[in-house]
């Protein structure tokens, strides 16, 4: 697994936000030579820390998309390290820290039951995930 530093961190927010992005744009904006987007970009998806890019879609146009939230606890004092491989996950689309049982609830969202099923087997196989709880979401009320 490569680590991820800031300018990667950045770089993965901006394409979350607008996945095409070209790469003279994404270095204006991150303040770096087309070369260093070029080049970090190819690590990040030789990697496999990007898997792809994607299309994000108003929720009221996706009706076949499959929500849900999940509730996450973090063994010790891996939450950092766990934050951060999350992050990277296309189907995630909020991360937020909380208190009680649960150290951390994600919203997540795929395309179909297996692309779903996927989805929880890689966030229950990263290392200093203890237990998840997930829900989907049926309907807005």
């Amino acid at each position: 697994m490569v680590a991820l530093d800031d300018l990667d961190r950045r770089m993965i927010a901006i394409l979350r936000s607008d996945g095409r992005a070209p790469i003279s744009k994404l270095a204006a904006m991150l303040g770096v030579t087309r070369g260093t987007v070029q080049a970090r970009l190819d690590r990040l998806l030789d990697s496999g820390a990007v898997l792809g890019f994607t299309v994000r879609v108003r929720q009221d146009h996706d009706h076949d998309a499959i929500r849900a939230v999940m509730m996450i606890e973090v063994a010790g004092k891996s939450t950092s390290a766990i934050i951060k491989r999350l992050r990277g996950l296309p189907e995630l689309h909020s991360l937020h820290t909380t208190n009680g049982a649960w150290d951390l609830v994600a919203e997540l969202r795929a395309t179909s039951l297996p692309d779903f099923d996927r989805v929880l087997r890689e966030v229950r196989q990263i290392d200093g995930i203890l237990n998840s709880e997930t829900s989907i979401l049926l309907s807005s009320v």
